[in-house]
C-alpha cells in the first residue's frame, strides 16, 4: 500500500534528522572503525562483536570480553534486543557487522512515528501538526545521547506517553508487557522511565475499577508483569554480585539544566555555564530555546483559552502522572543538588544511597517530565484559532532550529572518522596481528582499561576477530568475580610469574618484570609482551 502524502513526512522527517546530525556512512553495518576510538558506543559494538563471534556463546553473554568469567551484553552497553535479533544472521554478516548506525536512523523514524501519534488527533491543520512533532520529538536531550545509543531509545517513553494517554489501551497489560518487555532489553534507565508511567495508569485503573474483583485481577497483572522483568534481569546477569561503589547523586541533574547547555557548542543563543563533573554530560536536559520560550507562552494562552473535550480528558487523565513524575523529578536531583555549577547544600542519605547505585546517573529521569512539558504546552497551542497556532509553532520551531545548528555541526564533527572507513587507527603496526594471532589470550595490565579506551577496544576487536579472549572488560558493573580475578592477575604480575602464552598490554607505568624483559615489544608507543609459545 501506497503511503498518503499527508503521511509523507514520517519518512522525510527523520532522514532529514539523521543527515543534519550524522553521516550516511554510518549505516554502512560493515563500517565499524569509527564506533572504536574510546566511547560508550564503541563499548556497543565491540560487546556485540563478541557475542557474534564467540564459538560457544551463553544467553546474552560472551565469554571473550572479562574472561573466563565472561560479561553479560547489558553490561557492555550492547543492545540485548539487537543481539537476539542480529544472532541468525550470523554467519551473513559482515566480519565487522555494527548496527548503531542504523539504530540512530530507526530510532528516529519511531520517535518521530510516537510524536506523530501524540499530536496526529489535535492538531488544528498539517502545518500546526508537523511542527509540533518536530517540536516533541526533536529535543537536544535526545541527540545528546548519540555516544550511548541504546539511551537514543526516547521513543520507548513517547509510546508510554501514548499509552497512558489512550483510554483502551492504557488499561490494557498486554500491551504494557510488550513495550516493557521491549524497554528491558534496550536499558534499565528507559526501563524505569517507562515502568514509572507504566505504574501509573495501574493506579488509575486500580482507583477507578468497581469490585474487587476487578482489582485483583489488576493486581494478578501487575505481578505478573513485575515476574516477567525479573526473569529478564536474570537473563541478562543483573544478580551476579558486584561491587557497590555508592556514588549515587555524582551525575545528578543541575537546577538550572533546561536553561544552561552546559557544552558552549550546544546553543547558538544561551551561555553554557560549566557544570560540576559528570552532570554537563548526565545531567544535560537543555530544551532549546524554542522551547524554552514555548513554555511561558503556553502557560500564559491557558489562561485565555482553557481546555475542553478530549484535551481535557487528557489533562485530567495527566493528573495521575503527577506523582510518578515528581518522584523521577527527584531521583534526578538526586540530594545533592547544584546550581549553576555551585554546589548547594547536600543532605547525605546513608542507609538509601547502596540501594539508588543502580541509578548513579539519575540526571536522565527527567526525560519524561520533559516530554510531558512540551507535549502539554503544543496542545495549548493548539487551541488557538485559525492559522495562528501554525504560525506560533513555526516561529518557535524556527528558533529551536537555529539554537540547535551548533549542536548538530559538532556532533557530525564527531562522528567525522565514519566517513574514512578505517577500522584500525591506534593499532595500525602490522605486527599487532600476528601478536594476538600467537597468544592464546590477552590482559591489560593494569585492568583499568578505561585510561586508554580506544587502545583496549581496537586490540579486543582484532583478539575477538581471532577467537582470542581478552580477560578485561569496560562494563557498567564488575562482577565481584572478575574484580577478585583481575586483582590475583595484577599480582601475578608484579611477582613475576606470567603465562608464556598470553599477550600482555602494558600501560605507561607499568613495570616489566625482569623474568620478562625479553618479551618486551613497542608497537604504535605501546609496550607489549609478546607470547613466546605459538599456537
Amino acid at each position: 500500500m501506497r503511503l498518503p502524502v499527508s503521511r509523507w513526512p514520517l519518512l522525510v522527517l527523520p532522514t532529514l534528522l539523521f543527515v543534519a546530525f550524522f553521516h550516511w556512512q554510518m549505516l554502512d553495518i560493515g563500517n565499524a572503525g569509527w564506533l572504536i576510538r574510546g566511547t560508550d558506543n564503541g563499548e556497543n559494538a565491540l560487546g556485540l562483536h563478541a557475542w557474534l563471534h564467540d564459538p560457544a556463546p551463553s544467553l546474552l553473554k560472551t565469554w571473550l570480553l572479562g574472561g573466563p568469567e565472561g560479561v553479560s551484553l547489558l553490561f557492555t552497553d550492547s543492545n540485548p534486543l539487537i543481539a537476539m535479533l542480529a544472532r541468525p544472521f550470523a554467519a551473513l554478516l559482515p566480519p565487522d557487522a555494527q548496527f548503531v548506525g542504523p539504530w540512530l536512523l530507526l530510532c528516529l523514524f519511531l520517535q518521530i512515528g510516537f510524536a506523530w501519534r501524540l499530536l496526529r488527533d489535535h492538531a488544528p491543520n498539517p502545518v500546526a501538526l508537523w511542527g509540533g512533532v518536530l517540536l516533541l520529538a526533536a529535543l537536544p536531550t535526545l541527540f545528546n545521547r548519540f555516544v550511548h545509543a541504546n539511551l537514543f531509545a526516547h521513543w520507548l517513553i513517547l509510546w508510554a506517553i501514548w499509552r497512558f494517554l489512550d483510554e483502551e489501551r492504557s488499561g490494557r497489560n498486554i500491551g504494557w508487557a510488550v513495550l516493557i518487555a521491549i524497554t528491558a532489553l534496550i536499558h534499565s534507565y528507559l526501563l524505569v522511565m517507562v515502568g514509572a508511567i507504566w505504574a501509573s495508569a495501574m493506579l488509575r485503573r486500580f482507583a477507578l475499577e468497581r469490585g474487587w474483583g476487578q482489582r485483583f485481577r489488576t493486581v494478578c497483572e501487575c505481578i505478573a508483569i513485575l515476574l516477567l522483568v525479573a526473569g529478564i534481569a536474570w537473563i541478562l546477569g543483573v544478580g551476579v554480585p558486584h561491587h557497590s561503589f555508592g556514588n549515587y547523586g555524582a551525575f545528578a541533574m543541575p537546577l538550572d539544566a533546561l536553561w544552561n547547555p552546559g557544552t558552549p557548542a550546544y546553543s547558538a543563543f544561551l551561555p553554557a555555564i560549566p557544570q560540576q563533573p559528570g552532570r554537563g554530560f548526565e545531567g544535560f536536559q537543555y530544551l532549546g530555546l524554542g522551547l524554552l520560550i514555548l513554555l511561558p507562552v503556553a502557560a500564559l494562552l491557558s489562561r485565555f483559552f482553557p481546555a475542553s473535550g478530549a484535551e481535557a480528558d487528557d489533562l485530567e487523565r495527566l493528573k495521575w502522572l503527577v506523582p510518578a513524575l515528581v518522584v523521577l523529578t527527584l531521583l534526578a536531583v538526586s540530594n545533592y543538588p547544584d546550581f549553576a555549577g555551585h554546589k548547594l547544600p547536600r543532605f547525605p542519605l546513608p542507609e538509601v544511597t547502596s540501594h539508588l547505585d543502580a541509578i548513579r546517573a539519575s540526571g536522565r529521569l527527567f526525560w519524561p517530565v520533559s516530554y510531558v512539558l512540551v507535549l502539554i504546552a503544543i496542545r495549548v497551542v493548539y487551541r488557538l484559532p485559525g492559522e495562528r497556532s501554525a504560525l506560533l509553532l513555526g516561529a518557535f520551531l524556527a528558533v529551536q532550529i537555529a539554537d540547535m545548528t551548533p549542536m548538530a555541526a559538532s556532533i557530525r564533527a564527531q562522528t567525522a572518522d565514519a566517513t574514512q572507513d578505517r577500522l584500525y587507527v591506534r593499532t595500525a603496526d602490522p605486527r599487532w596481528a600476528g601478536l594476538v594471532a600467537r597468544a592464546r589470550d590477552v590482559a591489560f595490565m593494569p585492568g583499568n582499561v578505561t585510561r586508554d579506551l580506544a587502545l583496549f577496544q581496537e586490540v579486543a576487536w582484532r583478539a575477538i576477530d581471532l577467537r582470542r579472549p581478552v580477560r578485561n572488560v569496560y562494563a557498567a558493573r564488575a562482577s565481584l568475580a572478575a574484580e577478585a580475578r583481575l586483582l590475583r592477575d595484577r599480582r601475578a604480575f608484579q611477582h613475576g610469574v606470567l603465562a608464556p602464552d598470553r599477550l600482555y598490554i602494558l600501560g605507561p607505568h607499568i613495570a616489566v618484570p625482569p623474568t620478562a624483559r625479553q618479551r618486551m615489544m613497542v608497537l604504535d608507543g605501546v609496550r607489549v609482551l609478546a607470547p613466546v609459545t605459538s599456537r
